[in-house]
């Protein structure tokens, strides 16, 4: 499909995606909807390996932990394996300690990033929640921009008419990441959805992701979110 494959390092981890999918869905992180969750954590996998990007494998040992504990929940407390008796009869809680715990240290660390700078007279954009000490792709995570992806390529799919066999081997990576820099003029913010305006198949939408991703990690787009879970906006570096 396409002439070569962007690798793209994942800097965020298994919990990470589980407290972005939390907050995204307005979740109550005490009282998590294992079935959905565990759902919506196996869509980004799929969406990972679609797009060939480097997981660790701490996100397939995330997966195979959802899939059990959602397993556990299916099951009455009288056929609950023996080894498994405990004192807690919800398989969720230890999944919920670790979220709590790791979210804890997530805010202790954005507070200490803040605080260094303001120290070195630096103030970023202001953001609500706690922020992560950096993000390799600006102040957007790969699992925003992969969010987004994901959206634009259901509306492609959902459309009747398949073009996809017309325009499946017209474009590379190569082509779009120039398109993209004549689209995104110095000085002029570019939305996320423009990038996919005239994208005629799921081919073509997946080959400018790609090049997307690319120019982000050669840092000649940066990519910035006004508020939570809204239009990411791009612009040159």
């Amino acid at each position: 499909m396409q002439e070569y494959k962007v690798k793209l390092e994942v800097f965020e981890g298994p919990l990470d995606l589980l407290l972005y999918l939390i907050k995204r869905d307005e979740i109550d992180i005490h009282d998590i909807p294992i079935e959905h969750i565990t759902k919506q954590y196996l869509d980004f996998m799929e969406l990972f390996k679609m797009l060939d990007l480097d997981v660790a494998g701490e996100f397939v040992v995330m997966a195979a932990n959802l899939i059990y504990i959602k397993s556990r929940s299916l099951l009455p407390a009288s056929v609950q394996p023996p080894e498994e008796e405990t004192d807690e009869e919800d398989p969720r809680w230890e999944l919920v300690r670790q979220l709590l715990e790791y979210k804890k240290f997530k805010e202790a660390a954005g507070h200490l990033h803040q605080r260094e700078l303001e120290r070195e007279g630096v103030f970023p954009r202001v953001v609500e929640g706690p922020q992560e000490a950096e993000r390799p792709l600006g102040e957007v995570s790969v699992f925003d921009l992969i969010n987004a992806f994901n959206k634009i390529l259901k509306r492609i799919e959902g459309k009747k008419e398949d073009l996809r066999e017309i325009f499946e081997e017209n474009f590379t990576v190569a082509d779009k990441i120039d398109l993209i820099l004549k689209m995104a003029a110095p000085g002029v913010a570019l939305k996320f959805t423009e990038l996919f305006t005239d994208a005629a198949s799921r081919s073509e939408v997946v080959i400018t992701f790609l090049a997307l991703l690319e120019l982000i990690r050669m840092k000649q787009l940066r990519c910035v979110q006004v508020e939570a879970f809204g239009e990411i906006e791009l612009s040159r570096v």
